[in-house]
Formats: structure tokens, C-alpha cells, sequence
């Protein structure tokens, strides 16, 4: 029986999931489908959106080459997908020309095909369709919503000599980089409209999970969206929530159970089955238990981390936390 999963995020979080998926499908028969953020404004992506419109690429990017398939020439795809160009040197000499400036500069070549399919369909789920069958893709990837968004929060000492402050910070980029207290998040516009394949799939769904990744940059801004809102609490799906092995700049100042917290305060109706958390990680387990059980959820805990002591997730050891998780009562 085909056990059919949407996995929320954003960046490097996301695709540490969709990989241990991955590695779940076979012996579970999942369906993965992957539903983005699209809020970044930095790097290249943010360099499309201010230059070309729609939707910014790079998260997007990353959950397809997450899900590409085995075979030697979808890797060879995943790979180009995932190669960045550099500078070009300066020429050297007297007679050398002065730098006109590369536009290519920082690009990675999977952002422009991105780019350029939607360009090109002029509709982001057939390009990302499109390009998920270039890459062989074990899955689907889809936008939270079919437009960019915009993130801002009202943090709390975003300056640090002027500690009680609260001011407002706009930017995917700037939120994740802030080491204030956010006390607040929102979205422009502040309902933006769901993607509809989306909402489809929650309401079909056998397990949603959340995380893990960036908090207040790329799993809280989905309960933001409404009409994504109200599909996660009306779905019989189980939901499951993955907690991140250390805090990011932007959650510096919220514990492992603030976490949880936050996911209550920003959707209230929100129910939860399991958290799957690393024991190391977590540290004292039981203000961690309580923050689940206020959601519904019992804590799992499981060593999910690379090998080194590294703060990321192992996608062979967290796919083998996820199985048993994801295949009782099947």
C-alpha cells in the first residue's frame, strides 16, 4: 500500500529530508511530494527575482536535486544542476582590459534553468514538472504558493546596543541572519494565495512533516498561508515534526521546546503525532516531551546526525528513524 507523504521546508533542511525519504521509498512504497518556501531574497536567487520576477529558484532547486533518481545520467544532471559559476580571474598586465563585471557570477546553472522553464511554460508547477523529469526525480516538488513572498518579523535587540529595541526586519535574508529575539512573523502580502497542487495534496496525504530547517524562514512561513493552514488541520493525515540538531542564527534565543512552541503559537488548531528529535540534540528530554504532548505528539528520539558531531542530519540515519516512525500501522 503506497503511503503518500508531503515533507514542508526550505534550503538545506529540506533536501536533508527528502533525501532520508529517499532511502525510506522502497521499502515503504512512498509517494513523496515536496512543498517549498518562497520567500528567499539572497545569493542568486534573490539576484532572479530582483532582475527576472517569479519565484525565487534556489530552495526549489535543491528539493529536486534531493529526489533525482540513481541512474548515472540523472546524477550527471543533478550535479550540473547543482554547479556554481565562479568569478572570472582578472586579466593580468599593463594592456589588460579593465572588469566589466560577470553576471554569471554565483549563479548555479539549475537556478537559470529553473528560470527559464518558467519563463518559458509561464506556469512554476510544469516547470518544475518539466525539470523533475530531467532529473529523474523520486517525486514531486511544488511551490507553497504560484507567487513570491516576502518574510518580516518584529525582532527584539536586532541592534545589540540597544538590547530592548524591537524593530522590523524585512527579507528572507535578513530574518535568517538577525541575532534578535523574533517575537513575530509575517508574510507580504499577508495571505498570499496557496499553490492548488498544494493544497491537493495535504488533503490526500498520509503523513506531513514538518522540518527540519530554518524556523522562521522556511517551516513557519507555510502556517502563514491560509488556505495551506486550513488544508494541514482539516487533513487526516499523521503529521510528524523533525527537530533540528542546533539552533540557527535566527533561533538563537529559543530552545529545542520553543521550537514547538512556536509552531502552536503561529497555528493553534495545529495537531501533531510524533517529534523525532536527536538525544544529543535535545539534552534534558522532558521540557521537550511537554512541548510535544501540548501538541498531541510523543517525542522519538533517535541518533540522526552525521558521524563527526557535525550539526546535520545523516539522511541514512534519519531515514532509518523514519521508518519505523512512518511505517507503524501500515
Amino acid at each position: 500500500m503506497t503511503t503518500r507523504v508531503v515533507a514542508f521546508g526550505g534550503g538545506h533542511g529540506l533536501s536533508a529530508s527528502l533525501r532520508a525519504l529517499r532511502r525510506c521509498a522502497p521499502e515503504l512504497d512512498l509517494d513523496i511530494t515536496a512543498v517549498v518556501t518562497v520567500g528567499d531574497d539572497g545569493g542568486s536567487s534573490g539576484r532572479l527575482r530582483a532582475e527576472r520576477g517569479g519565484l525565487p529558484p534556489g530552495d526549489l532547486r535543491q528539493a529536486l536535486v534531493a529526489l533525482a533518481g540513481d541512474h548515472p545520467a540523472t546524477r550527471r544532471s543533478a550535479g550540473l544542476f547543482q554547479h556554481r559559476f565562479a568569478e572570472v580571474p582578472a586579466a593580468d598586465g599593463p594592456d589588460a582590459p579593465a572588469p566589466t563585471g560577470d553576471g554569471l557570477a554565483g549563479h548555479a546553472v539549475g537556478n537559470l534553468v529553473l528560470c527559464g522553464l518558467m519563463e518559458l511554460l509561464g506556469d512554476p508547477v510544469a516547470a518544475l514538472e518539466h525539470a523533475g523529469a530531467m532529473l529523474g526525480a523520486v517525486g514531486r516538488v511544488l511551490p507553497m504558493s504560484c507567487e513570491p513572498v516576502g518574510i518580516e518579523a518584529r525582532v527584539r535587540g536586532a541592534d545589540p546596543d540597544r538590547p530592548d529595541e524591537v524593530r522590523t526586519i524585512s527579507g528572507q535574508h535578513q530574518v535568517a541572519i538577525t541575532t534578535g529575539r523574533v517575537e513575530s512573523l509575517r508574510l507580504t502580502p499577508a495571505a498570499p494565495e496557496a499553490c492548488p497542487e498544494a493544497v491537493e495534496a495535504i488533503g490526500v496525504a498520509d503523513w506531513l512533516i514538518f522540518g527540519p530547517g530554518s524556523w522562521y524562514t522556511s517551516v513557519l512561513p507555510h502556517l502563514l498561508v491560509p488556505r495551506l493552514a486550513n488544508a494541514i488541520v482539516s487533513s487526516p493525515a499523521r503529521r510528524l515534526v523533525t527537530l533540528n540538531l542546533a539552533a540557527e542564527k535566527e533561533t538563537l534565543r529559543l530552545s529545542v521546546a520553543d521550537h514547538l512552541a512556536a509552531l502552536r503559537w503561529y497555528l493553534p488548531e495545529l495537531k501533531v503525532d510524533h517529534v523525532l528529535a536527536d538525544a544529543k540534540a535535545v539534552g534534558d528530554p522532558e521540557p521537550v516531551e511537554r512541548a510535544a504532548e501540548s501538541l498531541g505528539a510523543r517525542l522519538v528520539l533517535a541518533p540522526v546526525a552525521v558521524p563527526d558531531g557535525a550539526p546535520r542530519h545523516d539522511p541514512a540515519a534519519l531515514g532509518a528513524a523514519l521508518v519505523p516512525v512512518l511505517g507503524a500501522d501500515r
